[in-house]
């Protein structure tokens, strides 16, 4: 893809996303309830998406590999493993909040 302001309409009509393992990327496409298989770039410093695409795998919510695994993960992935990414509680994360602040 070129650059878009949003993928919005993209990621609704996909029955399967691969993308970089940015945070938003994989939020985004979660949150949207689309299997997700996670592409990893190995030639990153201090590589947070493996980080994440490790921990989104050990929640079963994603598949994931690098350049050179890609084709045999397509090969032998089952999406019907996947798990539902659950939905975010922002409410929870602003009592907390509130509580280290001490407006609770």
């Amino acid at each position: 893809f070129r650059f878009k302001d949003s993928l919005a309409e993209d990621l609704q009509s996909a029955d399967l996303v691969i993308s970089h393992a940015g945070a938003g990327s994989c939020l985004e496409t979660l949150e949207k309830g689309k299997p997700l298989i996670v592409v990893i770039n190995d030639k990153l410093m201090d590589n947070h998406q493996l980080e994440l695409a490790k921990q989104l795998h050990r929640d079963g919510c994603v598949l994931y590999c690098n350049c050179s695994t890609l084709v045999e993960t397509l090969q032998s992935m089952d999406l019907s493993a996947l798990k539902p990414f659950p939905p975010g509680q922002p409410e929870k994360f602003a009592s907390f909040l509130d509580k280290v602040f001490g407006l609770q």
